[in-house]
């Protein structure tokens, strides 16, 4: 199992491209953005609210994620995913890749937060349901602390 370093990082003003529309893309920009980042988010289509989101409207493409402090890649087509890879990595942008671990530099983690705190879990990527259930227990505990 490859242990993941936890980093926590100060996001405020930061500008983050989220590639994708859907359910994925817009949780984790919208986690972002509880974080203070000046999320980005370029799709065809959006599958929810944009509140507080840059949202441009098309197809990504080479180019779009330069600026970016931190990219995500969360679309449903494995090519794109790879050409946003491909793209951060020549740039030395982390990126996440929703579909490929293998291609993530970071790991978007469950966050969870309490009066002055913040936790994420992240898992080794074989049981995302332990994952969410440690969350969870995480969650209740730091509600319980307030």
């Amino acid at each position: 199992m490859d242990l993941r370093f936890p980093l926590f990082i100060d996001l405020t003003g930061r500008p983050v491209t989220v590639i994708g529309g859907g359910r994925i893309a817009l949780r984790r920009a919208g986690v972002l953005r509880r974080f203070g980042a000046r999320v980005t988010v370029i799709a065809p289509a959006l599958g929810g609210e944009q509140d507080g989101l840059v949202w441009i409207s098309r197809p990504y493409r080479t180019g779009d994620l330069q600026g970016a402090f931190l990219a995500v890649a969360a679309t449903d087509d494995r090519a794109v995913n790879h050409a946003v890879y491909e793209e951060a990595s020549r740039l030395g942008i982390p990126v996440n890749v929703c579909d490929c671990p293998a291609e993530c530099g970071f790991f978007f983690p469950a966050v969870c937060q309490g009066e002055g705190l913040v936790a994420g879990v992240v898992g080794d990527g074989s049981d995302h349901h332990r994952t969410a259930r440690a969350a969870a227990a995480i969650r209740k505990t730091l509600e319980e602390m307030e």
